[in-house]
C-alpha cells in the first residue's frame, strides 16, 4: 500500500459522533497546525485501500500528532477508523496543504462542524506562543469542548470561544464582523460554509482573499 504506515497510538471520543486519533509521528515528519495528511487503510472484503484527507488538530508534532474524525455510521472509511485499537496501523502521505500556522501572529480561527480540529489545533499554537486568539464555531453538537473550555478559562490568555447553533448563521455573521480585526482569519468547513465566512468578511469591509480558508467540499 501507498503511503507511510504508522500506528495508532489511541482512538478517543471527543465529541457525538467524533474521534481524536493520535498517531505516530514518521521520521523527518514535519506539519504545522492547517495541513493535513491523507490516510489510506484496506478494510476486510475490499479490493482497493479507501483514502481520505484529514487535518491535523495537535497544535505541533512531537513523536505523535493527532487528526479529528466526524464519524459518519454510513460512511466508508470513518466509522472503521473509530472503531481502531492502539498498536493497529494505517498509512498516511503527506503533510499537504499551503494554510500552515507558523505562531508568529494572533489569530481568529473560524469552524464549521469538522473544521474545528484545525481551528482548534491553529487557536492553542497561537495560545502556547503567546499570541491571542478568537475561536469561532458552528455546530449543533460542539466537538472538543474541553480544550475550548479550557483555552478560555486559562488566566493568561487571551482567547475568545463563541459557539452557535448550525441555524444561526446570522450569529456567526455577527461574531465574525465583530472579531474580524482581531487576528490573521483562518477557516475551514463544507463549502456552503466557508462561503458564508468569506461573504461575511467581505461584506465587513475585509477582504475575503487575504483570509486563509479551506473547502472540505
Amino acid at each position: 500500500m501507498e503511503g507511510t504506515q504508522v500506528t495508532v497510538e489511541s482512538v478517543r471520543d471527543v465529541g457525538p459522533e467524533t474521534v481524536a486519533l493520535e498517531l505516530e509521528a514518521p521520521n523527518t515528519f514535519d506539519a504545522l497546525p492547517g495541513q493535513f495528511v491523507l490516510v489510506r487503510a484496506l478494510l476486510d472484503g475490499e479490493d482497493d485501500p479507501i483514502a481520505r484527507h484529514y487535518t491535523l488538530s495537535s497544535s505541533s508534532v512531537t513523536d505523535t500528532f493527532e487528526i479529528t474524525v466526524g464519524v459518519d455510521p454510513d460512511g466508508d472509511l470513518s466509522p472503521w477508523l473509530a472503531a481502531l485499537d492502539p498498536g493497529e496501523t494505517i498509512h498516511i502521505e503527506g503533510p499537504f496543504g499551503n494554510i500552515a500556522y507558523e505562531g508568529t501572529h494572533d489569530v481568529v480561527a473560524i469552524a464549521g462542524g469538522p473544521g474545528i480540529g484545525p481551528a482548534i489545533s491553529i487557536a492553542e499554537a497561537a495560545h502556547n506562543a503567546g499570541h491571542d486568539a478568537v475561536v469561532l464555531y458552528q455546530d449543533d453538537d460542539p466537538a472538543h469542548v474541553d480544550r475550548l473550555d479550557e483555552l478560555e478559562d486559562d488566566g493568561e490568555a487571551n482567547t475568545t470561544v463563541t459557539v452557535v447553533d448550525d441555524d444561526a448563521d446570522a450569529e456567526l455573521a455577527d461574531a465574525i464582523e465583530a472579531h474580524l480585526d482581531e487576528g490573521e482569519v483562518y477557516a475551514f468547513g463544507f463549502a456552503e460554509f466557508v462561503t458564508l465566512v468569506a461573504d461575511t468578511i467581505d461584506d465587513a469591509g475585509g477582504d475575503a482573499d487575504e483570509a486563509h480558508i479551506e473547502n472540505f467540499g
